[in-house]
């Protein structure tokens, strides 16, 4: 429930309590007007007041104490309600009108008590304008805002639930160019920080990608289908199934965001495997000298197995993602949904409009071009070596095995190189500096202080804009005087230019790093930086590395705090280490002297209103004006040592004197703690950190936990909150989804195939494609996160398709052999190259389509990445490998089952020879089980 964006509004005259009317009765009612918009917010705002500063000498000079002024404001200045009347004809409101419209009218509002009694004589009575000085003014101010360097009010503007953020942000925009030109002269109003300007940035970049894959996935139907017209039918499933999966994502209440829309790039690769397989099994008829429509047919119905097999084993592979919690399980539902929509509209299609196609006007016939009959010719050779080669395969299945078994294991030792995160880091043009001084650090030192943190950053070519924040009210009054944050806007990465220091381009991240270095060497200063892409899906400050520390008590909590960020600081995985923990903070302590206090007639409660009215200041009424009402707030003048003031305030005693507050109380200065956290009722420390660059947060979290297993004793024990638990949760949850996603791939293709041992063999895809998966990874310097797992989850989808279409023509072989049909060698050597074009299609049809995802380079890439990679390698690798090693392990599974059956049989035999014994007391013949006895004359 964040603000979706965040405008300055700036005044060139300075007048800041304009500027803050101006935003609450104005700018606030404008903008809660535009459709979908939820609430306003406003960051540095202070609201406008009624000040009543107290005169210091004045109060011994008229011997009126502070209590006796807030009284006079809240008896004097009020306006109470009197009931109504009625004649026989009229009705009228009664109302004792007492409050004071103006400034001056206020002045005049008489203390016409003193110490709760009433002042017998009236020159003895004294105003208010006496004592105080009043204005119209701004509360007391706890936080200063700046954009470019210039004080400005921040506006926050949430949606309303299920509002389109993007639909909404270009609303409000919409709205900002109305409101411009009635402005007052010298006040504008900017867009500070927009969160769906990266969302529309990144939704351009996957659009692209969706057209460049089109594009690719074409050209790859063309080259091996040789017609523009098969092309064409070929490419008629991608509008079909992606225009279908939008109408589902729709009824589905699903929205368009990067897993759907990269759930439908992915897809264009797979959509056209069916349209593929259909149209090249029904082109081979039609070369074998079949007629159209006779090819059609008869293409259709021999290839519909294999096709609703491979895409039931994709569906298959997104159901256990339904059973994950949280919000990534949501995010992994419209990725599946997705997918899945696509891939059953597909083969619909495939099965139904395709080969009425390729029956009424898809032309095939020789390839008449250079290129063409290069690429028949080169296909042709492909085919030939292929089997040349699967025969020599067939019959060294150990030797094959083995390699590629050591393949497998290679692959799964590189996961120890390879960077372990929840989402990978993007350069999204914005992050967030925190700044902390020393606790007790006045507002203006602050203030002073980051103004120079301001300067640096407005100066480098690669900011557009800075928004400072600095102050706030925390615990005990003016807490954060101490603290401040800057939002900082990144040029776009294209705009940034080449520094000439380093010779090219500063990232995003390149440039916090530099940006931490030299605002650290700011005097007091202590620099955190909060990349908002690393926070992901996770909640808390949004740091990749968050836990707490718990235990019973407080002072050694603090010291295993500084021990564990100590470790931390050390092992250089971690940066920009930060908690919660405040240490203690300066502050007056006023201790009465009560025996002092009551000789002099002074209760400890007039002590304490004295001290509150006098230096923090009392709320005491509220203030009409232009039909808003703002809060009076009594205070003393403001003075250049307000320390050294304390001691000359004068407290009211029952007697109607003014004592010296030093007579009754001591002052000393000591400090103390803010605030004390707790988390599952322990005391508790929150310790956040950023990764340093190129650690692994999987690394890290593991290093926390040995250290504090060795640092902390058995009462005390860190637990991990936002990202790093949802880093945790979300990896567990994804490993259960893929071995679900395994056993019931295994039962879908059991059902299919009916047959035990076909999806053994149909399943040694999958860790060929992990393989190629991992190793791509690493090429590709990619990190296992979210998205690469989601590519390794689709992967055990699409990869078994290839073995299904092995499998399957296999099978259809041997049916058709007849008595032959005991060979599975002699099967596999006829039918596996028949089946390689059709798989080489397919594959390459799905690399092309994820090759513009692999090279983005725009917003967003950094998730496309990772996801394209792992699809390109795991199907690039599996499908070299599975040629070779799902028919070895049909073969073995094939003469395993005949050893079985074969026992079987003999097992039975035996039986059956062993009844007749037992029936007739002679030997009988076995064959043909014939059971009748042999004449005893033989």
């Amino acid at each position: 429930d964040q603000p979706i964006i965040w405008l300055a509004l700036t005044y060139e005259k300075g007048d800041m309590y304009f500027l803050m009317k101006y935003a609450r009765d104005y700018l606030k009612n404008r903008f809660t007007t535009v459709e979908g918009v939820g609430d306003i917010v406003f960051g540095g705002y202070t609201d406008p007041a009624l000040r009543v500063w107290i005169k210091p000498n004045t109060l011994t000079r008229y011997n009126v104490a502070a209590d006796d002024v807030i009284s006079a404001i809240e008896n004097e200045h009020s306006e109470i309600p009197g009931g109504f009347i009625q004649t026989q004809r009229d009705a009228f409101n009664v109302r004792t009108m007492g409050e004071a419209k103006s400034v001056p009218e206020f002045n005049q509002l008489v203390i016409n008590h003193r110490a709760g009694q009433v002042i017998q004589d009236p020159t003895n009575m004294v105003k208010i304008g006496q004592i105080a000085h009043v204005e119209e003014n701004l509360a007391e101010v706890y936080r200063i805002s700046r954009f470019d360097g210039i004080p400005a009010l921040g506006i926050g503007i949430k949606k309303q639930l299920g509002s389109n953020s993007v639909a909404v942000a270009k609303a409000i925009k919409a709205q900002i160019e109305n409101i411009k030109d009635q402005l007052p002269p010298g006040m504008k109003l900017s867009v500070n920080f927009d969160s769906t300007r990266f969302i529309e940035q990144s939704v351009h970049e996957m659009i692209k990608h969706l057209i460049l894959a089109v594009l690719l996935t074409s050209i790859v139907c063309w080259a091996f289908l040789g017609s523009w017209s098969a092309t064409f039918n070929v490419l008629l499933s991608i509008p079909t199934s992606i225009m279908g999966a939008f109408v589902g994502l729709y009824f589905g209440g699903f929205t368009l965001n990067t897993f759907t829309l990269l759930g439908l790039t992915l897809a264009i690769g797979i959509v056209v495997d069916d349209a593929i397989m259909v149209l090249e099994n029904i082109f081979r008829y039609n070369e074998k000298g079949f007629g159209k429509i006779e090819s059609a047919i008869i293409g259709a119905r021999e290839i519909t197995f294999a096709a609703l097999a491979a895409s039931v084993a994709v569906i298959a592979i997104f159901l256990p993602v339904a059973f994950m919690k949280g919000i990534i399980g949501k995010f992994f539902l419209q990725f599946g949904v997705t997918i899945s929509l696509a891939v059953f509209l597909s083969l619909v299609e495939s099965l139904t409009i395709t080969p009425m196609r390729c029956a009424s006007f898809v032309q095939h016939g020789a390839r008449t071009t250079i290129l063409g009959k290069a690429f028949e010719s080169f296909m042709e050779g492909w085919r030939k070596l292929y089997q040349r080669s699967l025969i020599w395969v067939l019959y060294h299945r150990g030797l094959v095995l083995l390699g590629a078994t050591a393949f497998v294991a290679a692959s799964f030792y590189t996961i120890k190189f390879l960077n372990k995160e929840l989402t990978p880091v993007q350069d999204q043009s914005l992050f967030i500096t925190r700044m902390q001084l020393p606790v007790g650090s006045s507002l203006a030192y602050t203030n002073q202080q980051i103004l120079k943190a301001e300067q640096w950053m407005r100066s480098q070519n690669e900011v557009a804009h800075v928004y400072a924040a600095i102050g706030g009210v925390g615990v005990a009054g003016a807490s954060d005087a101490n603290t401040g944050m800057m939002f900082v806007t990144l040029k776009d990465k294209d705009q940034r230019g080449v520094r000439p220091d380093i010779g090219h381009e500063l990232s995003q991240q390149e440039f916090m790093g530099m940006a931490r270095k030299e605002v650290s060497k700011i005097p007091d200063v202590q620099a955190f930086m909060m990349d908002l892409s690393s926070r992901g899906f996770g909640s808390g400050r949004g740091y990749p590395i968050e836990f707490v520390l718990e235990g019973p008590d407080w002072d050694q909590l603090a010291q295993y705090e500084k021990q564990m960020k100590e470790e931390m600081k050390k092992s250089g995985l971690m940066t920009d280490i930060d908690s919660n923990y405040l240490e203690g903070m300066p502050e007056v302590q006023i201790l009465p002297e009560r025996t002092q206090a009551a000789l002099h007639g002074v209760t400890i409660k007039a002590i304490g209103n004295t001290v509150n009215a006098l230096i923090g200041g009392v709320k005491a009424g509220q203030y009409p004006k232009d039909g808003h009402r703002y809060d009076i707030w009594v205070q003393l003048e403001k003075q250049e040592d307000p320390q050294k003031e304390i001691q000359h305030l004068l407290v009211g005693n029952s007697r109607n004197n003014l004592i010296p507050i030093t007579q009754v109380t001591r002052i000393v200065t000591a400090k103390a703690l803010q605030s004390i956290s707790r988390n599952n009722r322990q005391r508790a420390i929150s310790i956040y950190a950023n990764l340093a660059p190129g650690a692994s947060q999987q690394a890290a979290l593991s290093f926390l936990a040995s250290k504090a297993k060795a640092i902390l004793p058995a009462a005390y024990m860190i637990e991990e909150t936002g990202s790093s638990k949802t880093f945790q949760e979300s990896f567990a949850s994804l490993f259960l989804a893929l071995f679900l996603g395994f056993v019931v791939a295994y039962m879908v293709l059991a059902s299919q195939f009916n047959s035990f041992l076909d999806p053994i063999a149909i399943l040694m895809a999958l860790p060929f494609s992990f393989s190629g998966a991992f190793f791509a990874l690493k090429a590709m310097n990619q990190s296992i996160n979210m998205y690469s797992m989601i590519g390794i989850l689709l992967l055990m989808g699409i990869v078994k398709k290839n073995s299904i279409l092995l499998i399957e023509f296999t099978n259809l072989v041997r049916e058709r052999s007849g008595p032959a049909a005991n060979d599975a060698r002699k099967a596999l050597i006829e039918a596996c190259p028949v089946r390689l074009r059709p798989i080489i299609m397919t594959s390459l049809a799905t690399i092309a389509a994820a090759i513009p995802s692999a090279l983005a380079q725009g917003a967003g890439s950094e998730t496309f990445k990772p996801m394209a990679v792992t699809l390109i390698g795991g199907v690039f690798v599996s499908t070299l490998l599975t040629l070779y090693v799902v028919p070895i392990v049909y073969s073995l599974l094939d003469k395993l089952s005949r050893r079985t059956e074969n026992r079987d049989a003999v097992k039975k035999a035996f039986a059956e020879v062993g009844e007749n014994e037992s029936l007739e007391k002679v030997p009988g013949p076995v064959s043909g089980h014939d059971l009748s006895p042999i004449p005893l004359s033989n």
